[in-house]
């Protein structure tokens, strides 16, 4: 890995173009180096997982706000075009409408893998993006993992270099750059017209974290598979020959300088060197329980604490000591009184460590509908405990957070329950349970039994097993073959959606 010095410049600097940051991504998409078979196994994995998720979401009203709308955009084939599918309907549409749907299905739980640094991230949000333009182009497998190896690995890079939060910015601004990128290398683009369409996908998808604060609503999920649209979008703009303001990272009045650390801030972003495999992916890992990352090894340890606890009507309070960013996003350091509100959106609770790790000590599990549900959040014992709950930055936890050893990261918390009687039980777990250290990780056995467990009563037995059997054949998809990588939702099923009303479209 090659480390790039980033940082803003004033106008009048001699800044060439090779120097862009744009242009070192564009590089490495452009590089035609062999895609590790580790790695293509990973990938295999990881659209496993976003069938999974999409499968247990499809009947949501968010997804089928989202599919109404790209349902209302469908694509007439033409001689090498030919639209994408949308998980659990036969239609072909316009690619950027399938990536904006399928995009939805995925994020909609905050469900899949996670990649967590300097910033945060969600990678598997690059691969509806990637396979709604491989769908429509006729692309094979091949050209399918190149393509989602190129979006992991831009993507995990950013975020190993660059802090968006700090400054209130979404993380979703980096996913439209390896979303272009990743796109770029599927259809086998050169390094100025990727240059270009990461330029715009990043100048169009960078947005404050209110949509990750106080009242969070739907925008939570929408806001990647936007990022994801607009990715497509800026790389068929390139490929006409627009191009992009530039230096987009490091103008004048660029991103570092006006929205991230000013024109004084420096940032390291590694890249693979010319020749380097694409490895990233591996760094990153998926998720157990349909909840924020942090909250993964937490809930892990509220299942391994409660025997222990026994009576928790004896609990006087529970302090997790944890990292900044656990502290201040999800915990009391957020300042976010909705995070105690038990009338409160899903989407808040998800990023509420206090009432996931009440309900996870009470349920002893935790399930993606039932731990979320009004009645569950709204139990007068579930409020009395949840209201025990608080959280503080423990400086150790932060570094470990942030280290960049595998072995030592942390993304757990030490939970000290003191009882009713002055007593104290005190516990900690660094890593999640799936998480590739951690007591139980995850294989491709583990990721066929998330899928089968969210599919079922969605996605018919069958077709389970029809859609398995491709996807563990991805590589040897032909050209044209790509349509496989769907799942079918009988009509019956779908019926049973949440309504929504009308729009424009």
């Amino acid at each position: 890995m090659k480390t790039h010095i980033v940082r803003a410049r004033r106008a009048a600097e001699q800044f060439p173009r090779s120097e862009h940051l744009a242009t070192k991504i564009a590089e490495v998409a452009v590089d035609p180096v062999e895609v590790p078979a580790e790695v293509s196994e990973m990938i295999v994995n990881r659209i496993i997982d976003n069938a999974a998720v999409a499968a247990a979401s499809v009947l949501r009203r968010p997804v089928t706000s989202a599919r109404a709308q790209a349902l209302a955009q469908p694509y007439q084939a033409r001689e090498g075009r030919s639209g994408a599918t949308i998980f659990g309907r036969p239609e072909r549409v316009s690619p950027e409408w399938a990536a904006w749907a399928n995009g939805v299905a995925v994020r909609e739980l905050d469900f899949h893998d996670t990649f967590l640094a300097a910033e945060y991230s969600h990678p598997g949000d690059n691969i509806p993006p990637i396979l709604a333009v491989a769908q429509h182009t006729g692309r094979s497998g091949a050209d399918l993992i190149r393509g989602v190896a190129t979006g992991y690995e831009i993507q995990i890079d950013l975020v190993r270099g660059i802090c968006l939060h700090q400054h209130k910015i979404d993380h979703v601004a980096h996913l439209g750059p390896s979303a272009a990128a990743g796109i770029g290398t599927l259809l086998g683009l050169g390094t100025e017209t990727i240059y270009q369409a990461v330029g715009q996908a990043l100048h169009t998808t960078t947005a404050t974290r209110q949509s990750r604060k106080g009242e969070i609503s739907s925008w939570k999920a929408y806001a990647p598979a936007f990022a994801g649209k607009m990715a497509v979008e800026a790389v068929d703009r390139a490929m006409r020959g627009e191009g992009a303001p530039a230096p987009i990272w490091e103008g004048a009045d660029g991103v570092i300088a006006w929205l991230l650390g000013g024109p004084e801030a420096e940032y390291r972003v590694p890249l693979p060197g010319p020749g380097e495999a694409k490895r990233a992916i591996l760094d990153s890992y998926t998720k157990e329980h349909s909840a924020e990352y942090q909250s993964q090894a937490l809930i892990d340890l509220a299942r391994r604490m409660g025997p222990a606890i026994g009576d928790l009507g004896q609990i006087a309070s529970i302090v997790l000591h944890t990292s900044h960013h656990t502290h201040f996003v999800i915990g009391t350091g957020s300042g976010d009184p909705q995070k105690f509100d038990p009338h409160a959106s899903r989407e808040t609770l998800d990023h509420s460590v206090m009432y996931i790790f009440a309900v996870a000590l009470q349920d002893g599990a935790w399930h993606h509908e039932r731990s979320y549900a009004p009645e569950r959040a709204r139990r007068p014992d579930t409020i009395e405990l949840w209201r025990k709950v608080s959280t503080v930055e423990d400086l150790e936890w932060t570094r470990r957070y942030h280290s960049n050893d595998p072995a030592e990261q942390a993304f757990g918390a030490r939970a000290v329950v003191t009882l009713r009687s002055g007593e104290t039980i005190v516990d900690e777990l660094a890593v999640a349970d799936a998480h590739p250290l951690g007591a139980r990780p995850f294989g491709r056995a583990q990721y066929i039994e998330k899928f089968r467990t969210l599919a079922e009563g969605v996605v018919d037995p069958a077709e389970q097993d029809r859609f398995l059997d491709v996807a563990g054949r991805t590589l040897d998809l032909g050209a044209g073959e790509l349509d496989q990588l769907t799942c079918a939702v009988s009509p019956e099923v779908l019926g049973r959606a949440a309504v929504v009303r009308e729009g424009i479209f």
